[in-house]
C-alpha cells in the first residue's frame, strides 16, 4: 500500500465515512437517534423511574439504559433526584430549574450547568434518589464510567459517518440539555397554555409534539405527576404514551397509573359523601370544567356589553384571570379583576362559589361529614343562584361517582385528610395490648 493510497483512502473516510450516505440520509438518521434519546428520557428516566408510573420490561428497560449511557451520559440516580426535587420544591428558591425563580435565559442558557450543580448536591441524591437501579452495571459501568458511553458513541459515529460524525455527535449530546431544561423546564413553567390549575406555574408548551416525546404537555404532568400518560385533551398527543401502550399490547410495559377520569351516573337528591370523594379525587378535572362554565358566560356577558354598545376593554381585558385561583393572579391585575367583578355580579358571584368549592380540598380543619354538608350547601346555593352555568354545573356535580382513579389520587388527599383518626384508633389498639403484657 502507498502513501497516496493511503491519504487517499484517509480523505475518503474524513468525507464520507464507511457508510457514505447522503445529507438527507444523515440528516434523518439524526433525528431518529435523537428521538432513541428523548424517548428514553421521558419512558425511562422520568416516567418509569423518577414518578414509578410504569414497569418495563427487560428488553426496553436494558435497551433505553444503555443508549442513554452512550448518548447522555446521565445516571438514573443524578436525573431522578434532581427531577423529584423539582416536583418536591416547584417554583421555590429550592427548586433546582424554576424559570420563574431563576430566570427564563438561565434556564435557556445555562440549563446544564444548573443540573450539574444540584448534582453535586449529596443532599439531593440522598433524599430523592432511592429506588434507582443498584446492580452490577449500575455500580461498574453506567455510575462509574458514564463518560465511556459518550466517547463510544463519538467513536462509532467517527467511524460510520467520518468528519460529519462530530456534528452528528454534537447534537446528540446538546439534544438533551436544550430540549430537556431549556424547552421543557423553562419555556414548560413560563409560556403556554393550562387545562389545569396547578399549584405551580407549569405550562403545556404544545399540544401535539414528535421532537420532546411527550414532555410538552407539561401542565398536564405536573398536575397528575404520577400518570404515565401525559396528553388529557382529544387534541393532544403524547407520542410517548403511543409507545407505552404499544410495548403493553407486547408485555414489554405496564402502566401503573394513569390520569383518572370523572364518572357522571344518575343525578343524587342531594351530594353526599361519595361525591366528595368523586369531587376530591378529580378535583383538578372539576375545576377546569367549572373554568370553562365561567369562560361561556363571561362570552354571554361581552356579547350583551356589545348589543348595548358599551365599553368592553375591562372585561376582556380580565377575563382570562376570572377562572384563576386567587394566589396566582399577578398583583397587576388585582385591580382589572376587582373592577370587573364589581362591573358584573354574575361574574362576581361565580368567583366567590368557585373560591368556596376549592375549600372543599383546602380545608384540612373539617371533618369529612362536615365537608359533605359543606357540599350539599353549595350545591344548594348553586342552584338557587338564578345563574344557569351555576345550576348546571351543581347538578353534573350531583351525578359525580368516584371511580377506580380514587384509589390512586384521592387516597393521600382524602383518606390520609380523614381517616388519620381512624388509623390511629387502630395502632393504639395493637400496642395496648403489648404494654399490658409487659
Amino acid at each position: 500500500m502507498t502513501v497516496e493510497t493511503l491519504v487517499n483512502g484517509l480523505v475518503s473516510w474524513v468525507a464520507s465515512g464507511a457508510l457514505d450516505l447522503s445529507i438527507w440520509q444523515l440528516v434523518l438518521y439524526t433525528l431518529v437517534m435523537t428521538h432513541f434519546t428523548i424517548c428514553g428520557v421521558t419512558i425511562f428516566l422520568h416516567r418509569a423511574q423518577a414518578h414509578r408510573a410504569l414497569d418495563l420490561g427487560p428488553v426496553p428497560y436494558h435497551f433505553l439504559r444503555f443508549w442513554l449511557w452512550l448518548t447522555t451520559g446521565m445516571v438514573t440516580k443524578e436525573f431522578v433526584a434532581v427531577h423529584r426535587k423539582h416536583h418536591a420544591k416547584c417554583e421555590t428558591v429550592d427548586d433546582p430549574h424554576s424559570p420563574q425563580t431563576r430566570g427564563l435565559d438561565a434556564l435557556l442558557l445555562r440549563g446544564y450547568e444548573l443540573y450539574r450543580a444540584e448534582v453535586a448536591n449529596a443532599e439531593t441524591l440522598s433524599k430523592y434518589g432511592s429506588g434507582t437501579p443498584n446492580d452490577w452495571l449500575e455500580r461498574n459501568l453506567y455510575t462509574g464510567r458514564s463518560t465511556w458511553g459518550v466517547v463510544l458513541m463519538l467513536i462509532i459515529n467517527l467511524v460510520l459517518f467520518g468528519g460529519l460524525g462530530l456534528t452528528i455527535w454534537a447534537v446528540q449530546m446538546l439534544w438533551i440539555p436544550i430540549l430537556a431544561t431549556g424547552v421543557i423546564n423553562g419555556i414548560g413553567h413560563y409560556w403556554g397554555y393550562r387545562n389545569f390549575e396547578s399549584p405551580d406555574a407549569s405550562t403545556n408548551v404544545m399540544p401535539w409534539g414528535i421532537l420532546i416525546g411527550g414532555e410538552e404537555l407539561h401542565n398536564n404532568h405536573h398536575t397528575y405527576p404520577t400518570s404515565a400518560r401525559f396528553s388529557v385533551k382529544p387534541y393532544e398527543f403524547d407520542i410517548g404514551w403511543f409507545y407505552i401502550s404499544m410495548m403493553e399490547k407486547i408485555g414489554w410495559a405496564k402502566a401503573k397509573k394513569t390520569v383518572p377520569r370523572m364518572q357522571l351516573g344518575d343525578i343524587k337528591p342531594v351530594a353526599d359523601e361519595k361525591t366528595l370523594e368523586a369531587l376530591i379525587a378529580n378535583r383538578y378535572e372539576v375545576m377546569a370544567g367549572y373554568a370553562k362554565e365561567m369562560r361561556a358566560a363571561c362570552k354571554l356577558e361581552i356579547e350583551q356589553l356589545k348589543a348595548r354598545g358599551e365599553d368592553l376593554a375591562v372585561l376582556k381585558a380580565a377575563k382570562r384571570w376570572l377562572p384563576r385561583d386567587a394566589d396566582r393572579v399577578p398583583a397587576k391585575a388585582l385591580a382589572l379583576l376587582a373592577k370587573a367583578r364589581s362591573e358584573h355580579p354574575t361574574l362576581d358571584k361565580m368567583v366567590v362559589m368557585r373560591e368556596e368549592l376549592r375549600q372543599m380540598w383546602l380545608n384540612t380543619s373539617h371533618s369529612r361529614e362536615q365537608l359533605a354538608q359543606d357540599l350539599q350547601g353549595w350545591c344548594r346555593r348553586a342552584e338557587e343562584s338564578g345563574v344557569a352555568a351555576l345550576e348546571s354545573f351543581s347538578l353534573k356535580l350531583r351525578a359525580a361517582h368516584a371511580c377506580s382513579g380514587l384509589s390512586i389520587y384521592a387516597k393521600t388527599a382524602l383518606v390520609g385528610r380523614f381517616c388519620w383518626r381512624a388509623k390511629l384508633s387502630r395502632l393504639c389498639s395493637k400496642l395496648l395490648p403489648l404494654s399490658v403484657s409487659r
